[in-house]
Parts: C-alpha cells; structure tokens; sequence
C-alpha cells in the first residue's frame, strides 16, 4: 500500500515538473545576434567629444566663377554667316564657332596684296642702287633709303598680316572665322546666322568654365558677427535635397548691398560633376560655438524617437546591442549632446538602427512576460 502511494506520488512530480519545463521553455527568449548580411547594412559611429555647436542657415544662390568666365565680342563689323554651337555646349580653345563676312576683310586683303607688290618693286629698286652704288654710280644715301623703302613695306605688311591673324581671317572662304579662346561651357549666346554685328556691340557669347563655381551667401546684420573668412559650412539645394555639398567661406564683403540690405559672402565650390548651375537657390547651414565645454556627441541621425522616449543603439558585439533611453542635453542639425547616459568611445548604429530597434524591443516584451511567467 505504501508503495502505491509512493509511486502515485512521484508520477504526479513527474507531471508537474514536465508542465513547468515546457512554461518554462516557452517563456525563454532567444538572444538577438547581428547576421553578417544585416551587418553590412548598418553603419557603426563612435561618441566623441566634441565642441557644442549651435545651427543656423542663410540663404544664397550659385553664380558664375568670375575668374573662368570669358565674354566675346567683335572686334569688326559684318554678317554673321554661320554658326557652329548653341548654347550649353562644351567648346575647346581654338574650336571655330561661327564665321563673319565683312568689307573689312576684303579691305585688309586688298591691301596686304598691294603692300606685297610694292615690296616686289621696293626689293628691285634696291637691287639696282645696290649695283649702282658698288660701281660708284650712286651714293649711300641712295643705297640707305632703298633700304628704308623696303624695311617700311615689310613692317606693313607684317601689320596686316597680324590683324588678318588677330580675326582669325580665311582666305578661301573670304571670312572671319570666330574661334574659342578658352575651354569652357557656352552660357550665352546673342548670335546667330544672319545677325549683323558691329565692333561697338555688346558680348555675342560667353564661355565659362563650370569646374568651380560661386556660391553667394547673404549674410544679415544679426548674423554677421558669427561668420568669418575660412569657416566651414554645409550646402544643401532644392534640385538635390537627399545631398549636402561642403564649402567654406572665401571671401567677405565690407559692404552691405544698399538694394538687399545683406552682406555677400563667396564660397568657391569645386564642381567637376557640374551639379551646382548657376541660378540655383541653396540654403547654407552654418555651426557657431555656444559652449566652451566639450561634450559627448553622437551623430542626430542616430536617435531613435518611440513613445514619447529617446533612445540609441548600443552596440557592443554582434550579439550584444543595447536599447538605451536617453535625453539630450542640445541638439542641432548634425550632432545631438550629451551630459549623462553615454560615454565617449561607446559605439552606437546610425544606419537601419529602426528595425534592428523593434527586434530588441520585442526581445524586451518576451523577457518580460517570462519573468512574470517565473514570478507566476
């Protein structure tokens, strides 16, 4: 009889013990681990000191690199015949862009014809006093100016030739040939087949080299005492709004436009993959200094807003992520400060940190309700 009740007892141990496992088992949560394919999704940034900046932002717009812009504008009268370029295309030095008839021409080439028979009759004129001269017939001063005659001639000659070179001049079609004097891109065209054009006219294209541009901030008188020559800054523009271009400040006015009322300041932008037209609007975001303290800064893109909390991911290994509430202490536009709850050198994600976040918040749901499984 003892013995039954022993064993009654030990299978109904058994049983519960069984049921306990399999809560227990269920309650269990399993560890969240970085997979190497969603690693190499996020980014990884360290906390750092650094100085407590304050963010504000000035308007301006990209104009021209006035050291790479060149305005053409004739030198003779005439007709444009043909043009070889419109506007926006890249031309090289030298490149023929359009060509000009003119009397001008006609003119230079009638005269370089008959300079060049003068010289002909000059150059036989001092052969024969040459031979005069030797057979005591004439005297020097006979011998100097055949001499002088000939040198005159040449010197003019060489003069037309120089201004026939000057307007690029070509014989065979009986034009003037208008050629690229630098590299650059057109930005401007006031010609074309059929314009008559005169040498008192205004520029007929303009070239510009678009390699560099300028960006022309302007600067309020609230604003003036927080820039300076050689400061960094950051540009953004409506035509690219997911990009920021860097800059600094070159150059600074020391007089306020009397029609805007601002100050201009010049930044030279490289611009090699020529997205910076000139014309474009562009915001200039500007850092000044409010703190003489440092203070541990992470990038602003790495916080994390969820009811009504801040927090950052932790990463410590790939199997070890920390979800922490946190408050800062200032933010601006590219960092947010701290004064407690992060020390420098911790490493935090800044990239696809919102879903790798759900995950350790469900973690955090499961171990919950497994203690309270335990508790129970």
């Amino acid at each position: 009889m003892k013995n039954t009740i022993l064993l009654s007892i030990t299978l109904i141990l058994l049983i519960c013990g069984c049921a306990k496992n399999k809560e227990e088992e269920k309650a269990t949560v399993e560890k969240f681990c970085l997979t190497p394919k969603l690693k190499e999704k996020i980014s990884i940034e360290t906390a750092q000191l650094l100085p407590v900046t304050e963010s504000f932002s000035l308007t301006g717009n990209v104009a021209y690199n006035a050291d790479g812009v060149v305005q053409f504008s004739s030198l003779v009268n005439g007709l444009i015949t043909t043009t070889f370029f419109s506007l926006g295309d890249y031309v090289k030095k030298g490149q023929i862009l359009a060509e000009i008839k003119s009397t001008e021409l006609n003119s230079l080439q009638a005269e370089h014809k008959s300079l060049k028979s003068q010289l002909l009759v000059a150059k036989r004129k001092l052969q024969a006093t040459q031979s005069m001269y030797e057979n005591e017939i004439a005297s020097q001063s006979d011998l100097i100016q055949g001499q002088s005659e000939v040198d005159v001639l040449k010197s003019s000659i060489d003069n037309v030739e120089q201004n026939l070179a000057l307007y690029s001049a070509s014989g065979e079609k009986s034009v003037f040939q208008i050629k690229a004097p630098v590299n650059g891109y057109i930005v401007s065209k006031n010609m074309s087949p059929g314009t008559q054009i005169n040498d008192n006219e205004g520029s007929l294209f303009t070239i510009s080299n678009l390699s560099k541009v300028w960006v022309m901030v302007n600067i309020y008188s609230t604003n003036l005492k927080d820039v300076h020559e050689g400061m960094d800054v950051k540009i953004t523009t409506p035509a690219y709004p997911d990009q920021t271009f860097d800059g600094k400040i070159d150059k600074l006015s020391q007089v306020f436009q009397s029609d805007e009322h601002v100050l201009k300041a010049r930044i030279v932008m490289d611009n090699s993959n020529l997205k910076l037209k000139p014309g474009l609007t562009v915001d200039v975001l500007i850092n000044k200094k409010v703190n003489q303290k440092d203070m541990v800064a992470v990038p602003a893109k790495t916080l994390i807003f969820d009811n009504n909390q801040n927090y950052v991911l932790i990463y410590k290994d790939d199997c070890h992520l920390e979800r922490r509430q946190i408050t800062p202490t200032i933010k601006n536009k590219d960092f947010i400060y701290f004064e407690n709850g992060l020390d420098a050198g911790e490493k935090v994600i800044v990239k696809n940190h919102l879903l790798i976040s759900e995950q350790l918040k469900d973690n955090e749901l499961k171990s919950g309700n497994k203690n309270q499984l335990r508790q129970d």
